[in-house]
């Protein structure tokens, strides 16, 4: 089994670009697989291997500036779930696009898994998800607000053309982790909001901590690595990924006439031309030839 830790943290980087060949070497010694995500407000980052790799990375994160508190979220894999290690430089570590947002200024009230069913179920609460359309659409909270966006850049727009119907109202927010509630809040307040909550440790704590006997979540979890989605325990879900577009496809869907693996799925039958489809064919061919000799070798 791999361990799976899921992280992020804002804190000040002045020179995050010294942080990055650090960070790689030490993955690539201990054999992590996964993403890093360094920019001036911090860290982000989903990563996979064996248990010391996962403990020797979460103790060199906790030396750098501002992370000594560090907290993120395990959950294990059968598979390796990534195909490299990865540490790249962006300008955020989530893109929401404003300037002037600042997380380890003010955010919203954290609420605790344990405590969230009691507030999203008020009847002057308003639930927004503030995770990408495909996310939402296969799996969110019982009466959660979908502003239908295809990228987080495009939540203060949406909002700006959407906030006269949250007048007087409380307002919750919930994403994957957490990550993206920290800047959403903090725009929100900074908006005028007064009264603004969000998912301590986002929809992956709620899943570990909440019975589902007693859970609002409909669906399933969409998370950023091999396994596609997860459900309540966080055991892997039903969904797969279409390897043409990105997004995650059903067994509904994969039982439909559009479908072919690794070239379209019933979403993204209209997206691409011929020379694309092709291109995609070819390439699980390649993919397909490489299992069956991996498959051979053993």
């Amino acid at each position: 089994m791999f361990t799976v830790a899921a992280l992020y943290k804002f804190a000040p980087f002045p020179d995050p670009a010294a942080l990055q060949g650090p960070l790689k070497a030490l993955c690539e010694a201990k054999g992590l697989c996964g993403s890093l995500l360094l920019a001036p407000e911090g860290i982000n980052g989903t990563v996979a291997g064996p248990r010391a790799g996962i403990d020797a990375l979460i103790a060199h994160i906790k030396t750098l500036p501002g992370c000594a508190d560090l907290e993120w979220k395990e959950s294990e894999a059968p598979e390796r779930p990534f195909r490299r290690m990865k540490v790249r430089l962006k300008r955020e570590i989530v893109t929401l696009g404003i300037e002037g947002v600042d997380p380890t200024a003010s955010v919203g009230t954290y609420v605790a898994p344990a405590e969230w069913n009691a507030l999203i179920d008020a009847p002057d609460v308003a639930v927004i998800d503030t995770r990408n359309d495909y996310e939402v659409a296969i799996g969110t909270f019982e009466g959660a607000v979908n502003p239908e966006t295809a990228s987080f850049g495009e939540f203060p727009a949406w909002w700006q053309a959407n906030k006269a119907q949250f007048d007087g109202k409380r307002v919750a927010m919930f994403c994957t982790g957490g990550i993206r509630c920290e800047k959403s809040t903090n725009y929100l307040k900074s908006q005028g909001v007064e009264e603004v909550f969000h998912l301590q440790g986002g929809i992956l704590k709620y899943l570990e901590e909440v019975p589902e006997a007693t859970s609002r979540w409909n669906g399933e979890c969409y998370v950023f690595d091999s396994r596609v989605s997860v459900g309540h325990g966080l055991t892997p879900g039903d969904y797969r990924l279409c390897h043409a577009c990105g997004r995650p496809v059903s067994a509904a869907d994969r039982d439909a006439p559009a479908y072919e693996e690794g070239v379209q799925c019933p979403a993204c039958v209209g997206e691409y031309s011929a020379e694309d489809r092709a291109r995609f064919r070819e390439r699980q061919r390649q993919l397909a030839l490489a299992r069956t000799r991996a498959n051979s070798a053993q």
